[in-house]
């Protein structure tokens, strides 16, 4: 386990780095051809649904561990997998790779902030819970350092980047399988209580990321095209990041589950939703 532990941050890195591959300067430029779509997914992203979260919480009254799982699940950013499914369900993918693009950096502020808030909220009866600056540094580098790196890659070496991209996208998957069942195999004794616990939360939570992120894009005027793009960004957490920082820098596996059990909702949730949007004019 304490192998599994040491390998998950290098294991992300190259994930991190992978979604780094995906990303160039113009990306961050397209901010101004469409800045309400970006402005509102953002908010929905960093406001609404980190609030929404926080009123689950509550309304189900987790236990405390599990609540600051919810809690860094939500202020996880959009994953590399949203763009696939804008592919599949004819959303705008540079829309998406933009979002991720300005995702990536904002995350690696406010999510040891939302965290850190986190902790001292739903673990107040404890001493010293928030993150220290040392492991607020630690996450911020987790998210930010590998994405510029692999953009740099793209960058100046071009060719070696498309030849290690499908490579990477393929480690990405085995990756997040491996740490479920990691994750799972360290709360084996538990898992089935944690599930019936947090699974009707994290579905909640799922279904209305992706609605939530679909039609509030478009209750201000943006594209059903563009709606679908700011939907999966919304919809599709990073639950590959979440899982790594609850198993890493917090070293506790039970703030893993949220994330963990999200993973399994996810996709069927993201193909049923897709399915459905598909229906509407662009």
């Amino acid at each position: 386990m304490n192998i599994f532990l040491t390998l998950l941050p290098i294991g992300l890195a190259i994930v991190m780095i992978g979604l780094g591959l995906e990303l160039t300067i113009n990306d961050f430029k397209r901010v101004r051809k469409h800045p309400k779509a970006i402005i509102t997914a953002l908010f929905c992203q960093l406001v609404l649904l980190v609030s929404l979260a926080f009123i689950i919480c509550k309304l189900f009254s987790l236990p405390p561990l599990l609540s600051v799982g919810v809690m860094l699940l939500a202020a996880s950013p959009g994953g590399p997998t949203a763009n696939i499914f804008s592919y599949l369900y004819k959303g705008d993918i540079a829309l998406n790779v933009t979002l991720t693009a300005i995702n990536s950096i904002i995350a690696a502020f406010t999510l040891p902030l939302i965290l850190n808030l986190s902790l001292s909220y739903f673990l107040n009866d404890t001493q010293q819970v928030g993150l220290q600056f040392s492991k607020i540094i630690q996450v911020f580098i987790i998210i930010l350092v590998p994405v510029i790196i692999g953009m740099l890659i793209r960058a100046y070496l071009p060719k070696f980047a498309h030849k290690i991209e499908k490579f990477v996208k393929y480690f990405a998957v085995a990756f997040l399988v491996t740490i479920i069942v990691g994750a799972i195999y360290s709360q084996k004794d538990q898992i089935l209580e944690y599930i019936l616990q947090i699974g009707t939360v994290t579905a909640l939570f799922c279904f209305l990321s992706l609605t939530l992120g679909y039609f509030i894009p478009k209750l201000v005027g943006v594209s059903s095209f563009q709606a679908r793009a700011c939907s999966f960004e919304i919809g599709i957490h990073n639950s590959t990041l979440a899982i790594t920082i609850a198993l890493t820098v917090l070293a506790n596996p039970t703030i893993a589950i949220p994330a963990v059990v999200y993973s399994l909702f996810m996709y069927i949730f993201a193909i049923i939703f897709g399915t459905i949007v598909m229906r509407e004019k662009r």
